[in-house]
C-alpha cells in the first residue's frame, strides 16, 4: 500500500499560537488553569490539558474571581470581555489574528449602519463570537436557501464576511449567489477564509484524485477538519473523518492500493503518525510526502506569557 501524507496538514499558525500560550500559562501560574471553550477543537490536544490542570469551561460564572482564564483561539464575543472583567480574570487571549480581523470588520461595518452578512456554521464558537460584535446589524446564513430568503433593511448597504475555516468550492457559491441578489455588496479588503484552511484544501483536492480512501486526522466539532473530508468527496474518493488510530475501520482499507492521510489545522502531527504506524502494523507500506504549499507564517504570544 502506497500512503501519501500531503502539506500542509496539522497545526496552523493560530493553533500553534494557542497551544503554546496555553503551555506557558501553566508553567507560569501553575494550575488550575481555565479555559473558556476548548483551546483548540480537537479531543486529544483537550484531553492532554485536562490530566495537566485546565479546566474548560462554557459559562465564565464557573471561573473563581480573581482566577486567570484563557479564551481561545475561536474568539470569544465582546460581552465575555466585560463578564471577565467584572470578575476581575486574568485574562491570556490566544485569539486567532485572522479571527480578530473578521471581528474588527463586523464592529465596523455595524457602527456604519452596514447589514453584515455572516458566512457561517451557527453555534460555532468563532461565529458566535463575530456575531457577538454586530448585535441586531449581523444575519447568519449557512446555505444557498439562506440567501434566498435573506432581507436586509437597505439592499445598498451590506457587507459580506465569512468564518474562516469553511469550504472554499462552498463558500465561492455563496459568495457569488449573495453578489447576484446584492450587487453592490461590500467585500473585506482580504477573503476572511484563512490561509491554513485554504492550504490544506487545495492540498487535499491536488492528491484525493490518486487515492483510494482519504483519512482525515480531527475531532467532530473540528469545522476545518470536516471541510476536509468534504473536500475528498467532492473529488470522488471516499473520505473519514477520525479522531486517531483507534478509529479505523479495518474493512474501509480493504482492496485500497493507494491512502491519503492528512489532518486538520488542529490535530497534532503524532497522531497523523499514529495512523501511518497501525495502517504500517497491517500492511507492507511505502510513505509519500507531497508538498503543494509552503507555509511560515507566525504569530506572537500573548503580553503575559510572551
Amino acid at each position: 500500500m502506497r500512503i501519501l501524507l500531503p502539506r500542509p496538514r496539522g497545526f496552523c499558525a493560530g493553533v500553534d499560537m494557542a497551544i503554546q500560550a496555553l503551555e506557558r500559562a501553566l508553567e507560569r501560574f501553575g494550575s488550575p488553569i481555565w479555559a473558556y471553550h476548548q483551546i483548540v477543537h480537537n479531543r486529544h490536544v483537550v484531553a492532554s490539558f485536562e490530566a495537566r490542570g485546565v479546566r474548560f469551561v462554557d459559562d465564565l460564572v464557573e471561573v473563581p474571581v480573581g482566577s486567570t482564564v484563557v479564551f481561545s483561539a475561536h474568539g470569544v464575543a465582546p460581552s465575555i470581555r466585560v463578564e471577565a472583567a467584572e470578575r476581575e480574570l486574568r485574562v491570556i487571549d490566544t485569539t486567532c489574528p485572522l479571527v480578530t480581523k473578521v471581528h474588527s470588520e463586523a464592529k465596523r461595518f455595524a457602527e456604519k449602519g452596514f447589514t453584515v452578512v455572516l458566512i457561517g456554521h451557527e453555534g460555532h464558537d468563532e461565529t458566535v463570537g463575530v456575531m457577538g460584535e454586530a448585535g441586531d446589524r449581523v444575519v447568519l446564513v449557512e446555505t444557498l436557501e439562506d440567501i434566498e430568503r435573506l432581507v436586509v433593511e437597505d439592499p445598498g448597504r451590506v457587507v459580506l464576511l465569512t468564518q474562516t475555516t469553511l469550504s472554499v468550492a462552498d463558500t465561492a457559491a455563496m459568495v457569488a449567489r449573495l453578489k447576484a441578489r446584492f450587487p453592490s455588496i461590500v467585500m473585506p479588503p482580504k477573503q476572511d477564509i484563512c490561509y491554513a484552511t485554504e492550504n490544506r484544501q487545495r492540498a487535499v483536492s491536488a492528491t484525493a484524485v490518486e487515492a483510494d480512501l482519504v483519512l482525515v486526522v480531527g475531532s467532530r466539532n473540528s469545522s476545518n477538519s470536516n471541510r476536509l473530508v468534504d473536500e475528498a468527496r467532492r473529488m470522488g474518493t471516499q473520505a473519514h473523518l477520525i479522531d486517531g488510530a483507534e478509529d479505523i475501520d479495518e474493512v474501509w482499507l480493504k482492496g485500497v492500493s493507494t491512502l491519503l492521510v492528512t489532518s486538520g489545522a488542529s490535530a497534532p502531527e503524532l497522531l497523523v503518525r499514529g495512523v501511518v504506524d497501525w495502517v504500517r502494523g497491517r500492511h507492507d507500506v511505502t510513505v509519500e510526502e507531497r508538498a503543494t504549499a509552503v507555509e511560515d507564517t507566525r504569530f506572537r504570544l500573548p503580553v503575559l506569557v510572551r
